[in-house]
C-alpha cells in the first residue's frame, strides 16, 4: 500500500495537484493542513484514490475538518496532525506522546515546512516538508515493513 503525504500548500494548488499526478500508485492521500481549500478541490478532481485524509492547519480558518486523525491501514496505525497543536516547532515530544498514547507506529505532521524522518523505538516520525516548496512524502506499507521517504517536484 502506498500513501502520499502532503502538507502546507498555502495556495500553491498546482504543486499539490502535480504531486498527486506524480504518484498514481498512491491509493491514499494525507493532507496535513494549511491549504485545506486546495486539498478539498483535489478530492473532487482525483476520484481514483481510495480515500483522502484532510486535516486542519493553523492557517485554515472556518473549516469543519478535524485537527488530527488516528487510523489503522494494513499493518500500520497512523497518528496524523498538522503539528501546531502539539508545538512541533519547539519539540517533537508532544506529537510523539500523542502517537504513543494512541498506540501508533507512524506519526505524520507538517507545520514546520521542513522535511524530517526518524525511526525511534518502533515509531516512524515523518514530516513531508511543504508542498508549497515542492516537497512531499511517500509511505510504503508492506508485509515485511514500513518505508518512509521524501520526494521533490523539481
Amino acid at each position: 500500500m502506498r500513501i502520499l503525504v502532503l502538507s502546507d500548500s498555502h495556495k500553491h494548488t498546482a504543486n499539490l495537484f502535480d504531486a498527486i499526478k506524480n504518484e498514481p500508485s498512491a491509493e491514499i492521500v494525507y493532507f496535513l493542513g494549511d491549504g485545506i481549500q486546495e486539498a478539498e478541490d483535489a478530492v473532487s478532481v482525483f476520484k481514483g484514490k481510495k480515500f483522502f485524509v484532510l486535516l486542519r492547519g493553523n492557517c485554515d480558518f472556518s473549516v469543519s475538518v478535524p485537527l488530527c486523525d488516528v487510523r489503522s491501514i494494513e499493518n500500520a496505525k497512523i497518528y496524523a496532525s498538522h503539528g501546531a497543536e502539539e508545538n512541533v516547532k519547539l519539540s517533537y515530544a508532544g506529537i510523539k506522546r500523542e502517537a504513543r498514547r494512541n498506540t501508533c507506529n507512524i506519526v505524520l505532521f507538517g507545520h514546520t515546512h521542513e522535511k524530517y524522518y526518524n525511526y525511534e523505538d518502533g515509531l516512524h516520525i515523518f514530516n513531508p516538508g511543504s508542498i508549497k516548496d515542492g516537497s512531499y512524502g511517500i509511505i510504503d506499507i508492506e508485509e515485511n515493513g514500513i518505508m518512509c521517504f521524501h520526494k521533490r517536484l523539481y
